[in-house]
């Protein structure tokens, strides 16, 4: 059995998004009620968040957009740009706190105290951009765990795959650019293809160029389409770009119960990406693979998808 970590922490709740909101603390607090179930919990190694420093906030964020988030908060407006982005007056502190939790499994990892981890954190991050909130989210939990990798730890190639059924338009523009951080999205276009970017003709800007990659799935296609596409397109591309740590933006609102998209991904197919993203992170980093959650909100599947999600992680 793996040595795998989850981090979650009931303060994540208290970022609260009002009634009828799809990003709800009803998430979170049923997926870990599911881990207990299932007996899982004493078999992994806990990780109890702890705030970040805003220096690590500020390597991907503008210190405007870290104000606007906290005065917002502050001054309990209930939204922050627009109303997908619901806030309360704790979310900013927690969204602090969620990257603090990330960075710390983050040390866990690359010291060799643990092979894996799973982040069930809350608000998720790969929409927010350098200078804006989009899409319930407000900090880049993933790029922000990238930048660290990078700067404390002195890792040279990052890879971050996403999985979520929407692109994860502030994950790409923020390494547009960068040649150090590959950044694979595999999601649906055109029908709900919200935010509308990740076409695959995207394929990063400058030096970066060539470090960018985006699957498109078309509505209704399943679970054999995303295998195909992931076959293609993400295995010879880590391959060759040798990623020392993986990322996972870990979204399951692609699942066939989820209202937020069309693609009709199995409970089964999930399991295959997994099964292969371990696989590519044994090939290529050492196994070190940290999983961060994104969205998913079918209070059905989704803790039954983050159970076998976890077993994943933990198995031999």
């Amino acid at each position: 059995m793996r040595r795998t970590g989850l981090l979650y922490d009931e303060r994540f709740l208290l970022h609260r998004t009002g009634p009828g909101h799809p990003e709800s603390h009803d998430r979170l607090a049923l997926a870990h009620n599911a881990l207990k179930e299932a007996g899982l919990l004493e078999k992994l190694t806990l990780i109890e968040a702890t705030p970040t420093r805003l220096k690590w906030i500020e390597r991907v964020h503008s210190p405007r957009h870290i104000y606007r988030f906290e005065e917002a908060c502050m001054l309990d407006l209930g939204e922050l740009d627009h109303p997908d982005n619901q806030i309360s007056p704790d979310s900013y502190d927690i969204a602090l706190l969620a990257v603090g939790g990330i960075l710390k499994t983050l040390d866990l990892v690359v010291k060799g105290q643990l092979d894996n981890a799973f982040c069930a954190v809350r608000p998720p991050g790969h929409h927010a951009e350098s200078n804006r909130p989009l899409g319930f989210c407000y900090f880049n939990n993933v790029a922000v765990a990238a930048k660290y990798l990078q700067e404390q730890w002195g890792i040279q190639r990052v890879g971050i795959v996403d999985f979520d059924a929407h692109h994860g338009n502030g994950t790409q523009a923020i390494f547009l650019e960068d040649p150090t951080v590959f950044y694979y999205s595999i999601h649906e276009h055109p029908s709900f293809s919200y935010p509308g970017t990740g076409r695959d003709f995207e394929r990063g800007v400058g030096a970066g160029e060539g470090f960018t990659l985006n699957s498109l799935m078309l509505p209704g296609q399943g679970d054999e389409e995303c295998k195909r596409l992931l076959q293609r397109d993400l295995f010879p591309a880590f391959a060759s770009f040798k990623p020392e740590v993986i990322l996972v933006s870990a979204g399951f609102d692609a699942h066939t119960d989820d209202d937020m998209s069309n693609l009709n991904l199995t409970s089964h197919g999930f399991a295959w990406i997994m099964e292969r993203l371990l696989e590519l992170a044994r090939e290529h980093s050492n196994g070190r693979l940290i999983s961060i959650l994104e969205g998913g909100y079918s209070l059905k599947a989704l803790p039954d998808l983050i159970q076998d999600h976890v077993k994943i992680l933990m198995s031999k």
